[in-house]
């Protein structure tokens, strides 16, 4: 079996069918597609992938909405986990991610991508209401302030959620709420120059001291979602650490791949990887986490 926890639909120019097709092309069960919101007068680059249906006519795109979720999850039932993140600063947030999950099954907290920090109280709220109900948060940190190369930092207008330190005082704070690390700012801690490097996608053999190792030995609410570019170049720059990594939190890493294709499975295989790892990340972790599509499971 084979459960991938990040995905999306309607964008890069392919609808939901688009998307059944390439799950069943490599051999995947089912997904946990999930919401972006993008709230207004907050620009984003890549307007052009996603769905035209929805922009508005100056241009503001709300990103990928519960609604189109729902169009797909109606068409493939037992395909779709429905995520969903309402954006943090409405003042009703938490009231409806509670609405969703009773109304239309949502059963994960996502995708959390906003231009704010992940520990404001808004959105601790809103991640305790997530853990009461039983549904893991996947959240997506691009730090603020990357090395510039010559020994400075470097702003980035293009940020999500701060640092690794923010993300330590949400874990600490939401105790009972499982959260799932994810994108460059939280993967690039998996090396302990990560702070160092210019780079949104650091290469080069993982250095001792990573802060992600730290989090993820210290705090059991936790988790790592191994999708997109970011996940994949944190384990392909040093495959003996990626297989030493997989082994040892084996209970807290999750498949997913944020886009189409094989490259992070294909990576994987070629780490060889013990059949009760292999399983753990691939659909077990998944199962006890939400379990499948339409179930009652808290």
């Amino acid at each position: 079996m084979i459960i991938d926890i990040h995905q999306h639909v309607f964008w890069h120019k392919k609808n939901d069918a688009d998307l059944i097709a390439d799950m069943d092309a490599h051999g995947i069960d089912f997904a946990w597609v999930l919401t972006w919101e993008i709230p207004p007068g907050e620009a984003t680059a890549g307007l052009g992938t996603l769905n035209p249906a929805t922009v508005h006519p100056r241009g503001h795109s709300p990103g990928m909405t519960l609604a189109d979720l729902l169009i797909m999850r109606d068409r493939y039932p037992n395909r779709v986990v429905v995520g969903y993140c309402p954006d943090p600063a409405i003042p009703e947030a938490s009231e409806m991610f509670e609405a969703a999950y009773h109304m239309h099954g949502a059963r994960v907290c996502g995708e959390w991508k906003f231009r704010m920090l992940i520990d404001d109280p808004r959105c601790i709220n809103l991640f305790r209401r997530a853990g009461r109900l039983g549904c893991p948060v996947i959240f997506h940190i691009d730090i603020p302030y990357p090395a510039d190369g010559k020994g400075g930092k470097t702003y980035s207008p293009h940020w999500y959620g701060g640092t690794i330190e923010n993300v330590l005082r949400a874990l600490e704070a939401c105790p009972d709420t499982i959260f799932l690390g994810h994108a460059p700012g939280f993967w690039r801690e998996i090396s302990g120059d990560g702070d160092g490097d210019p780079n949104a996608y650091p290469r080069g053999k993982v250095t001792p001291g990573g802060r992600l190792i730290a989090a993820m030995e210290k705090y059991p609410n936790l988790y790592a979602d191994l999708s997109a570019g970011s996940g994949r170049f944190a384990l392909e720059r040093d495959p003996a650490h990626a297989r030493k990594f997989l082994t040892r939190f084996a209970d807290k890493l999750l498949f997913g791949r944020d886009y189409y294709g094989t490259e992070l499975h294909d990576f994987l295989r070629t780490l060889k990887l013990p059949k009760t790892v292999h399983d753990k990340i691939y659909y077990k972790n998944a199962l006890r986490l939400v379990g499948r599509p339409g179930s009652k499971k808290k």
